[in-house]
């Protein structure tokens, strides 16, 4: 692994280690933790949850399995952290979060869920050196774990 590549994997690691337990904490309480702004907030998390997921792409691409696992635990952590981070009251206009979310609210808990299991199928794969699996995984990430609740849950970017 090249120097770059190991400090971009570890300011994921620990980026995601503080922000999670962040996170954690302003589930709890966001009056104690946190910025005090919950939009913002969860974007940072789902900000890490992007970088995350693009180094395990660089990574699949780049043949370095076992690396993979660091970032799918980072993903499996943040994504305990979504349904905390989406109080009712909090889908402002900043905000790309449907209305959806309040008002299938088990179902979004279960598409968080589902990142979490998915990322931990991940993590478990890369750890056990399967590249097969691994790689398998991570070509149908996107659909399976982000899709299941970007689709019904976030509103689509805007067209450039």
């Amino acid at each position: 692994m090249n120097g770059r590549l190991t400090l971009s994997a570890s300011v994921i690691v620990i980026g995601g280690l503080a922000l999670g337990l962040a996170a954690g904490c302003a589930s709890k309480s966001m009056s104690k933790t946190g910025s005090g702004d919950v939009v913002a907030d969860r974007q940072r998390i789902m900000k890490l949850q992007g970088a995350s997921w693009a180094d395990i792409q660089a990574k699949a691409k780049a043949g370095n399995i076992e690396g993979i696992a660091v970032n799918a635990e980072t993903l499996a952590m943040t994504a305990r952290q979504i349904p905390g981070l989406f109080p009712e009251g909090s889908g402002t206009e900043k905000s790309k979060a449907k209305p959806d979310v309040w008002q299938k609210w088990p179902e979004f808990e279960k598409a968080a869920k589902n990142l979490e299991i998915q990322a931990e199928k991940l993590r478990d794969a890369s750890r056990a050196k399967n590249e097969q699996l691994t790689q398998d995984l991570v070509k149908d990430f996107g659909r399976n774990a982000c899709g299941t609740c970007h689709t019904p849950f976030r509103q689509p970017p805007p067209r450039t």
